[in-house]
């Protein structure tokens, strides 16, 4: 529900407005004042200001000049009962959206409405064609084609529709979490509102609390004005926290309250905010292992894990491996003039062989590397770098059979049994990350039968 500023100091005006507006289900908030309109524009997320031109502190036109200087995109109609064209021109100006003379109709006053809030829309909607014009999503396709990645996309549709849900995305460095993270929020009621991301890591401790909080002037050594953070600015969007499990405890506690309350106070300053966005967390640590360790707070974990989404390595989806190579091969071959098509079947042997330790990201500057330096039809074995082959090879050599010397007292064919299979479990395990099901089914067991033998072979 939009929230709609009226500024005048006419009580007849202001309740007239209010009538008019709610009749509508827009929500009201009345400042007698300049003053008023402008502390209760830092302290709210507003949507459109009615101002009347004519206010007993300040100038409306001076109103007009702070608010255009602290949110640009925020639309103003001015109103008085002293029209003039001289007036009414050095508003516009100034940035104001349209000029109405008191008194006014109520149709009028609807119609007004709502066009400039159709504006508004509008206005995000181009600023957002046009950073996908201007190629900021244009590497973030999302490619899938493994069963256990088309779940997780299936997962991103069904949280989308839950604009208030906390989201935690878990899963190794280059999985593409941000990427998850952009597809909920571009999926969902808040894709025309920013989506701000913030590496955790990235910035010392104080300075990701003022990024996030804001400050106001003065609050440190160096605050020489007010700083309005990440948390006012997405005021209806998403923000993203990437590498969660970095943030130190005291910042941890806080933002929890922010999540709990939905308000915030600026760094050096008094009044609470009200603010609304979803918090997206990711994070490629262990956050329950974090929590044993007294590393992360408890409680919050359960406040983001509300829904938790684990991105799979790229080593567990080998149709992932080439239809992703695939993919990249032709972007590149078209950004660096290559005419590259496609993989022959022996590189493509050794690019699913390889464990791809950096996943998405790593796979990615390979095929780029490989259009950089190569000028070929086909990607050759002899284009991939020597870590895949090296490690093909050392694959091979273990693959072959086995061979098993038999001394002259013989063996104990169980015990030789048990440690192959503990080797292969221990093996598989890791592969999945411990999961249970698609280790039994890579081991080709049953669940029960491949728990039995974890309790055997790890005691």
């Amino acid at each position: 529900m939009e929230k709609i500023l009226v500024v005048d100091d006419e009580p007849f005006i202001c309740e007239n407005l209010q009538r008019i507006l709610e009749e509508e289900q827009y929500r009201t908030v009345i400042a007698p004042r300049g003053q008023t309109a402008l502390d209760l524009l830092q302290e709210q997320a507003i949507d459109l200001v009615f101002l009347d031109l004519n206010l007993p502190d300040i100038s409306g036109l001076e109103v007009l000049k702070k608010i255009k200087e602290w949110s640009p995109d925020l639309l103003v109609i001015i109103m008085t009962g002293y029209a003039s064209v001289e007036s009414a021109v050095e508003a516009l100006k100034l940035g104001a959206y349209d000029y109405i003379k008191k008194p006014f109709k109520a149709d009028v006053i609807k119609l007004i409405v709502k066009l400039a809030l159709e504006t508004q829309s509008l206005k995000r909607e181009v600023h957002y064609l046009k950073k996908q014009h201007d190629g900021l999503w244009g590497d973030q396709t999302i490619i899938a084609e493994s069963p256990l990645f088309l779940e997780v996309l299936n997962q991103i549709q069904e949280v989308a529709k839950h604009p208030d849900a906390t989201v935690l995305i878990t899963g190794e460095t280059g999985t593409g979490k941000e990427l998850m993270a952009l597809s909920i929020h571009h999926s969902g009621l808040r894709s025309h509102r920013p989506f701000l991301a913030i590496n955790c890591a990235a910035l010392p401790e104080n300075l990701l609390e003022s990024e996030l909080f804001g400050y106001e002037s003065g609050a440190f050594t160096g605050a020489k004005g007010r700083k309005i953070g990440l948390f006012e600015t997405a005021i209806g969007g998403t923000i993203f926290l990437d590498e969660m499990a970095e943030m130190n405890l005291g910042l941890q506690s806080k933002l929890l309250r922010v999540l709990e309350d939905k308000k915030i106070r600026r760094l050096g300053g008094t009044q609470l905010l009200e603010v609304d966005f979803r918090i997206i967390a990711a994070t490629n640590q262990d956050l329950k292992e974090a929590v044993k360790k007294k590393r992360f707070r408890e409680d919050l974990f359960y406040r983001l894990h509300m829904i938790p989404i684990h991105l799979p390595p790229l080593r567990q989806r080998p149709e992932d491996v080439v239809a992703l190579t695939k993919y990249f091969l032709l972007e590149y071959a078209r950004k660096y003039i290559r005419p590259f098509k496609g993989i022959t079947d022996e590189a493509q042997k050794l690019l699913l062989a390889y464990g791809w330790p950096g996943n998405v990201r790593e796979l990615r500057h390979v095929i780029e590397r490989i259009c950089i330096m190569h000028n070929a039809e086909l990607l050759q074995v002899s284009h991939l770098p020597k870590e895949l082959t090296n490690e093909f090879r050392a694959t091979d050599q273990r693959s072959r059979p086995f061979d098993l010397p038999i001394p002259p007292e013989g063996i104990n064919l169980e015990e030789v049994l048990d440690q192959v299979a503990a080797h292969l479990i221990k093996k598989v395990m890791h592969l999945t990350d411990r999961n249970i099901s698609q280790a039994a089914k890579l081991l080709g067991i049953p669940r029960g039968t491949l728990r039995y033998k974890l309790e055997k072979y790890e005691d």
